[in-house]
Parts: C-alpha cells; structure tokens; sequence
C-alpha cells in the first residue's frame, strides 16, 4: 500500500511514518508534503497513492483547497489538533478522522477500515476501475498559478497557448493575461492532451480551440492568428512542423 502523508508539522509527520511502518510493513510512504500547493501539484502527477493521511491545517491554508482545486477521488484519513472540521472532512473522501497527537491503536484501527472498504474479492473490477482511473487522469486538466499571495486554478481547456519570453514560460489564457508556470515546454508536451494541443516550434504550444486564422507565412511555414490575441503577435508553425500540424488541425 502507498501512502501519501500531507502534515506541516515535522515532529507529527515523523511520528505518523514511524506509526505507519511498525503498524505495516508493506506499507510505503511516497512522501511527505507540507503545503496546499505541493498537495496539488503532486496529486496530478502519477504515481498516485492508494490512501493519504492529512493534516487540515498547513502552512499555506487549509486543506480543504486542495479538494476544491483538483479531483481528488483517494481515500483519507484526516489528521488535526481540532475537532471543529469534523463534518467538512466527511464530506470529501474521508474515512475517518484522528484527533493529534494520533496515537497507534487509532492509527491502526483506520487503517483496519480502509483496507475493509477497499477489499475487492473480484480482480477484474479492480484492474478495470484502476484502467478508467488512469486513463480520465492521463493528461492534466488544470494548472494552478500563484499571483502574488494568492492561488488559481486554470482549466486545460480555458488555456490559449504556452509560451517561453526571456528564457521563463508563461500560460496564457483566453482573457490575455499571462502566467509564469514552473514547467518547461518538454514537460508540459508530456502533460498536456495531443488532441488539444500542439507545439508548433521550440517556443510555443497551441490550444487547437485557440486558433481563428491559419495562413501562408512563407513557401515553407505556416502562421497562426490566436483568439483573444494582438493581431501583432507573432505564432508561426516551424518549416519541421509544418506536415504533422496540417494532419493533427484535420483529424
């Protein structure tokens, strides 16, 4: 079993490790995240753990962002020093909820419940509910920014294009504002749905929905004019580029 445990507090987070492996030795804790940020960046990311255990309370705000921000469908036993979040924890995917500091026979006996509510005696509902799984979380659906002290969430599909200026990358929305996002362009091809979008040279990937004009730049190159965009801005298609683009604009 691979746990994910999601505590800002170093002495509790060492304390539950510790619980989980004498408790279990085949469990494997993937790692330890402190912040709603790292939570939500990690959960988008593959492998995906089989259970988290949570604190409600981390460094940059309560946990409860990080369900509203991304599809969180993963078993979790909620960690807190309060008992005033009881209800909100239940209405997401918890399984139970440990007061701190957690002691072991609680620990134990919630981890009792999750393998009881996770046993499945029919091998072929399982691997075919891990396929659809892995197959509706194959490519991100959204991409959370910072501005400023704050956080938002973009959906794939409200992107206009990736882009580099000066060496960084930016998401650019279809409002035509742009964000810096901590991704190359070799990652985000990675991450990113082949049927929506496409790179078009070393600087740019294109939303297929983005696009309103296509024309002849030169007898080798193609140019894009993008929604929402200033006429002025410049989106060619690489002469390399050129053949794969027309197929994947016609499928």
């Amino acid at each position: 079993m691979n746990v994910l445990v999601v505590e800002n507090e170093h002495p509790a987070a060492d304390r539950i490790v510790r619980l989980l492996k004498k408790i279990d030795r085949s469990i494997a804790v993937m790692d330890v995240i402190e912040t709603v940020e790292e939570a939500i960046n990690r959960l988008q990311e593959k492998p995906l753990p089989d259970l988290i255990l949570m604190d409600i309370q981390l460094d940059d705000g309560l946990c409860f962002e990080i369900f509203d921000t991304v599809n969180v469908d993963i078993p979790v036993i909620f960690t807190t020093a309060y008992d005033e979040y009881t209800l909100r924890a239940f209405k997401v995917n918890s399984i139970d909820y440990l007061l701190k500091p957690v002691d072991e026979e609680s620990l134990r006996s919630a981890l009792a419940k999750y393998k009881k509510l996770n046993a499945d005696k029919d091998p072929f509902r399982r691997d075919f509910r891990q396929l659809i799984h892995e197959f509706r979380d194959q490519y991100k659906s959204r991409f959370l920014i910072r501005i400023g002290d704050k956080f938002r969430s973009v959906p794939a599909g409200e992107i206009s294009h990736f882009h580099i200026t000066e060496r960084s990358v930016f998401l650019s929305d279809y409002h035509g504002q742009d964000y810096g996002v901590d991704y190359s362009l070799d990652q985000l091809q990675n991450m990113l749905d082949p049927r929506k979008f496409f790179r078009i040279n070393r600087e740019c990937i294109v939303n297929i929905d983005s696009i309103s004009l296509m024309y002849r730049y030169s007898s080798s190159r193609l140019q894009l004019t993008l929604k929402n965009r200033d006429q002025n801005d410049l989106f060619v298609v690489s002469r390399d580029k050129v053949a794969e683009f027309k197929k994947w604009i016609d499928k």
